[in-house]
């Protein structure tokens, strides 16, 4: 007979791989401290990692998670005078701008052996091979002749765009790619988080951020310290970090959307305003429970296929990824 605690931690993991609005959770004894001035942010300690599942969390002990020290060639420039505040975030550019300091970044990253040919993809569940990013395969896009010069990303990262993410997981959310309970045993290191799991067996030149799923109850500075750690850690293995705004508003208040703003203007790092490309279809692509994304076939030469969000989350994220790879090599 199963027992009753092993029968509810089946059940925990199921809801961790669904892809399901944000429940409610509480968190206590968690401090973040991000500099306003734009200046590197404080690694957050880590004590209660939020999580979709609060009773598998509060019967588990996390340990702290370490992230690697800043090396010199990654220190944000200290121009900031003409970008927009983050404040401003809803009026940022579709795709963003790259800052010169990362071209250095990236260089740094060739020498130390990061593969140019590679990006990683950390996420939930609008991350999964079987909706994003399915360039690997002809016949599940078509970019048409208006989007053509899009080919050359495609070939040059031909093979990660389909390539299952050992930090991507439907239930995944800011604080589960940064402890080892949710890694994939088979695949990892026992005490190797997700996110160190990805970048050691892909070894990634770029890695893009899409987490929507964070509880609604929880204040948005605990999202903003572990969005600011992730960022941290890809950076720290001089990695091009961009991070994605999300289509809800399931918070109420785009207090999400913000928080990753201000994280992209603090780093001076991409931001992929997908929230701002999504705002002109009808419902602002979202479905009737202003959660999940409108479906439609990613033929970009069709104009009533773009007329729904997965096709446009995923031109917009390819367009990123391109707008990112040509200023930085």
């Amino acid at each position: 007979m199963i027992s009753i605690q092993r029968y509810l931690v089946a059940i925990l993991v199921f809801f961790l791989a669904s892809c399901a609005s944000p429940g409610f959770t509480n968190i206590e004894q968690f401090t973040v401290t991000v500099d306003p001035n734009g200046g590197e942010a404080s690694s957050p300690a880590i004590t209660n990692l939020p999580s979709t599942s609060s009773e598998l969390i509060d019967q588990t002990s996390l340990p702290t998670v370490e992230t690697p020290t800043l090396q010199e060639s990654v220190e944000p420039s200290a121009t900031i005078d003409n970008r927009q505040l983050a404040e401003d975030w809803q009026n940022w550019p579709v795709i963003p701008k790259v800052s010169p300091w990362l071209r250095k970044v990236y260089a740094q990253g060739l020498a130390d052996g990061n593969d140019p040919h590679k990006f990683s993809k950390i996420g939930d569940c609008q991350n999964v091979v079987s909706l994003f990013l399915p360039f690997d395969l002809p016949p599940y896009y078509r970019l048409g002749e208006k989007y053509s010069y899009l080919m050359p990303a495609v070939e040059q990262f031909s093979g990660s765009w389909m390539r299952e993410s050992q930090a991507v997981r439907g239930g995944y959310n800011v604080a589960s790619v940064l402890s080892a309970y949710f890694s994939d045993k088979k695949e990892c290191g026992n005490n190797e988080t997700p996110l160190e799991c990805e970048f050691r067996l892909n070894n990634p030149s770029i890695a893009i951020i899409s987490m929507e799923t964070w509880t609604s109850k929880r204040p948005p500075e605990i999202y903003e310290g572990y969005l600011s750690q992730i960022v941290e850690f890809v950076l720290a293995h001089n990695a091009i970090p961009i991070l994605a705004t999300k289509a809800d508003n399931i918070e109420g208040d785009q207090s999400i959307n913000a928080a990753v703003a201000r994280v992209a203007y603090n780093y001076d790092i991409p931001m992929w305003n997908f929230w701002a490309a999504v705002q002109p279809l009808p419902s602002a692509g979202l479905t009737e429970d202003n959660f999940h994304l409108t479906i439609g076939k990613n033929f970009f030469d069709d104009p009533i296929e773009m007329e729904k969000a997965w096709p446009v989350r995923n031109l917009t994220a390819l367009q990123t990824i391109d707008a990112v790879w040509r200023a930085v090599k």
